[in-house]
Formats: structure tokens, sequence, C-alpha cells
């Protein structure tokens, strides 16, 4: 969405969403299914602009929307709340460390609220200055590798006023994800 040299096999945000069939039913390539999907009454996320140019974008949709963190073991249910999920946010190269994430939080979190969430929760990497879940022997980091950008850090979602209110199992990296909340 926000990569000029976008390509059908980018991600697109679907895969949490739809099955393989579904996006097919939407159109034929990725593109086409996300576009299906910001056509319905409530858009799968928020989009950031530059200069009338977009440079960030955030997924955000009420959690019982999206099939594959609902069933996710690693990231169960807190509580019973009917939250709203952000399960992912980029912002394009060139257009990094100029506050856009801490606005679009504020506008998925707008979104959210227009549209009765009573809170946001996210998911990101632990990057918590006093090394919070970070591996043994190892110290957080302050930015994570690009490989777990979409997923975010402590940071990005603290500066935006979410807070911590649980934290996952540790796998395959070592590093829990954090659970953060904002209430609407």
């Amino acid at each position: 969405m926000v990569n000029p040299n976008r390509r059908s096999t980018h991600c697109w945000c679907l895969s949490h969403r739809l099955s393989a069939p579904q996006m097919r039913e939407l159109g034929e390539t990725r593109e086409d299914a996300m576009r299906a999907l910001a056509a319905r009454d409530v858009a799968p996320g928020v989009v950031g602009y530059a200069d009338g140019e977009p440079v960030a974008w955030c997924s955000i949709s009420p959690r019982t929307q999206i099939p594959r963190l609902e069933a996710s073991q690693l990231m169960p249910r807190t509580d019973d709340v009917d939250v709203w999920s952000v399960i992912c946010v980029v912002v394009r190269a060139g257009h990094r460390r100029q506050g856009h994430t801490t606005r679009l939080l504020e506008a998925a979190v707008a979104f959210a609220r227009e549209h009765a969430a009573p809170a946001v929760e996210a998911h990101p990497v632990d990057n918590r200055p006093d090394g919070g879940g970070a591996a043994p022997g190892t110290d957080a980091p302050d930015r994570i590798d690009t490989t777990m950008a979409f997923a975010g850090t402590w940071s990005m979602f603290d500066r935006a006023g979410f807070e911590v209110v649980g934290e996952t199992a540790a796998k395959g990296s070592g590093r829990p994800r954090l659970v953060m909340r904002r209430d609407c």
C-alpha cells in the first residue's frame, strides 16, 4: 500500500484475515482482495500520508475479524473485552523516524473509537529499556530487525499511550511478545 514498488506477492495484511480461497473470491491478486476489503463500510486499517502521498499503514480491525489472531496460542485473548487489534504497522523507507508511527497509531485508535471499540490491543516485541523479556544474556534492542518490523516494538506503542497488560510465552527468537492496550 505504501510501497511504490509493490508486488502482487507482498503481504497486504491478508494472511491473518482471509484464507487463500477467500482472497480469490475477492479478486485475482492480493491487492485486489485488499481493495475489496477497503471498499467495505469499515476499512481494514488506516493510511498515513505525507504531502498527499501514502507513507504509512496500520492494519486494525476487531480481533474477531482476524481469525489467525483469534486462534493463536502464542497470542491468546487477555480477557473478554471486544478489543480491536493492530496486526501490522509499517512506514515506508525514507519516512521513518519522523513521527509517522505515533500519528498513525493515534489515528488507528480514533478510527476504532469511531466504530465503538472499547480498546485497542497490540502484540509488539519487547524492547523495554530494562531488558523486559530479552533472552538471557542479551540486551533488549532499541530497534528490531526488519523481519519483525511489522509487529512493532514496546517503545512505539508506549509513545502512543499503550500500556503493557500481559506477556506471551517466548518462542522462536526467545523474546516474548507483549500484550499492550489502550482504552478508547
